[in-house]
């Protein structure tokens, strides 16, 4: 299983050189279109190989994803939290209601019961 496992990482890594390699012509990133930036005095601009725009776009896309999923799977976390706690207090409960109900008794016989 964990030599599979380095098939498929070594086939991705693969695949990544290769996009890399077929878009390495340099692009223009502008923060804003010519018109705004005239008007707005700010022109800044940067000139970086398509690949880069591309593993940035998808990293980023990823790492929202993350960040969506973890807020909305946020209710089911606090759910699962609060029945860990009451089941706790249950289990406590009844190990003392346990004890309560052999008080008095023979020791042997209270242990044969539970």
């Amino acid at each position: 299983m964990r030599y599979l496992r380095y098939l498929v990482w070594g086939v991705i890594g693969v695949a990544l050189v290769v996009i890399a390699l077929a878009n390495r012509q340099v692009v223009t990133l502008k923060l804003l279109p010519a018109e705004l930036a005239d008007l707005a005095g700010i022109s800044f601009s940067i000139d970086v190989p398509l690949y880069v725009v591309m593993f940035a776009g998808i990293a980023i896309g990823v790492l929202l994803g993350f960040v969506w999923e973890w807020l909305r799977e946020h209710k089911h976390r606090s759910q699962a939290s609060k029945s860990t706690k009451q089941v706790a207090r249950l289990e406590r409960e009844v190990t003392r209601l346990k004890g309560e109900k052999h008080e008095g008794k023979d020791e042997v016989l209270a242990l044969l019961e539970n």
